[in-house]
């Protein structure tokens, strides 16, 4: 989740409008960095960020529902900043073939802003929600020997959202992903590199350069602790400092077909969610 930019916009009739414009545009960043997320790979084994290189099998379809909580705050000059952001999602994966799967996922996004001034005190609360961009997937499994598999995942967003919420990027973007997986009974690694084309009506960077990697650990049969860490270029063009996170989860097998899960993701730099909570469930049928 990005932060509310401390730059005071001129042209100001007031502190309360000034603060308040200020805030929308904080929203707006948090709202296009949250969407910018779904270009990453949708079927990552939730709660972890970086996806595996595992498809579903010829005619066998996924569903997930996923749902996430963020929140975040900072303090500078007296004005106390706290944002909010949920996250609510639905994905279908379905096995074209053994190695292929064409995936799609519908977001919807809820975000609040409020900036308090300590010293008055006084306070401008922002929220907008509704649909978010759809991202639509293609995951191609090309290698498999030894317990080392890889893939690619090419994907586009389609501006659904609307973008003068701040819940869409206004324009069709697209990214390519490479992904890593080796098995080391019982652990599992997961590495993700990827580039996203930010295409958006915001003048945010274009170019978004992301990294990460995770680790899966079978504690038992059917029950799994996953860890996850990443970074990404920020799309914020007056910031130099790039959204890191580290993430710890469960994810628990009820049957063959049916795993839940639950996560917390935590910020490792400023620009990143200062926390995040996860859950979802997915059902293979």
């Amino acid at each position: 989740m990005e932060k509310i930019s401390e730059q005071k916009l001129t042209g100001c009739l007031g502190g309360s409008m000034c603060r308040a414009n200020t805030l929308s545009i904080g929203i707006i960043l948090t709202a296009l960095l949250i969407t910018l997320t779904l270009i990453r790979p949708a079927q990552a084994a939730h709660p972890l960020i970086s996806d595996d290189t595992g498809t579903q099998g010829t005619g066998k379809f996924q569903l997930e529902v996923n749902g996430e909580y963020g929140s975040d705050r900072e303090e500078s000059q007296g004005i106390e900043t706290t944002e909010r952001a949920v996250e609510a999602g639905v994905t279908l994966a379905y096995g074209a073939s053994d190695t292929v799967d064409v995936i799609i996922g519908i977001p919807y996004l809820q975000v609040e802003g409020r900036e308090t001034d300590i010293t008055i005190p006084a306070s401008t609360l922002i929220s907008e929600k509704g649909l978010s961009d759809v991202a639509v997937e293609l995951k191609w499994r090309f290698f498999e020997r030894e317990g080392l598999s890889m893939a690619l995942k090419p994907g586009i967003s389609m501006p659904t959202g609307d973008e003068e919420k701040g819940l869409g990027a206004g324009k069709y973007g697209f990214g390519m992903f490479f992904i890593a997986t080796e098995e080391f009974k019982p652990l599992t690694f997961h590495q993700n590199i990827g580039y996203i084309r930010n295409s958006n009506r915001f003048d945010e960077r274009e170019d978004i350069y992301h990294v990460s990697v995770a680790c899966e650990y079978e504690l038992v049969e059917g029950l799994r602790v996953v860890a996850n860490i990443g970074q990404e270029r920020n799309p914020d063009k007056a910031s130099d400092r790039d959204p890191a996170f580290g993430l710890i989860g469960i994810i628990y097998a009820i049957t063959e077909h049916i795993d839940v899960d639950g996560g917390v993701k935590i910020g490792i730099t400023d620009p990143e969610t200062d926390r995040t909570v996860l859950a979802g469930m997915a059902v293979r049928f």
